[in-house]
């Protein structure tokens, strides 16, 4: 690390300290050569995440973007304050979990699907409806009864417990 004074490359550490859970480290440094002290601060690069669009075209990814589309579909809809930006941050998370650098956007969909399925119902139709392209109103009745059934099976075991 170069002093902001005299440029010298020589520096020691005096003090670290970790920030933001571990994700930063805040470092007071002080230059051999001219003994100015100074303050730096690390932070891991997060590897970077490329979409891959039904196109073929990549693009890096975006979880403003997808919040922004999650909060669309939970618009209006009972659900706390940050839903959209917890699921998306829960997305990104998933994904850069799985180490890959380059992952499908209909992947990243079927990911939003999951979560707005598990938050709101109606939000998960209003998305999947742009989603999906459903291209008429069989198919969108077909979504809705699949949820539905999901919603029996699901009311039928909570009984037997």
């Amino acid at each position: 690390m170069r002093c902001p004074a005299c440029g010298e490359r020589d520096t020691r550490v005096i003090d670290s300290r970790d920030l933001d859970e571990g994700g930063t480290i805040r470092r007071r440094r002080e230059c051999v050569r001219c003994g100015t002290r100074f303050t730096t601060y690390e932070r891991v690069e997060a590897a970077r995440l490329v979409v891959v669009k039904r196109d073929g075209s990549r693009e890096e990814f975006d979880r403003e973007k997808l919040a922004a589309g999650l909060q669309k579909a939970l618009t209006r809809r009972p659900v706390p304050e940050r839903a959209a930006e917890m699921a998306a941050e829960s997305i990104e998370a998933e994904l850069r979990a799985a180490g890959i650098g380059e992952v499908p956007s209909q992947r990243i969909g079927a990911l939003a699907m999951d979560r707005l399925r598990a938050l709101d119902q109606i939000a998960y139709i209003r998305f999947a409806s742009v989603y999906q392209s459903f291209e008429d109103i069989e198919q969108l009745k077909r979504e809705v009864d699949g949820l539905l059934s999901a919603r029996a099976v699901a009311s039928q075991s909570g009984k037997g417990s």
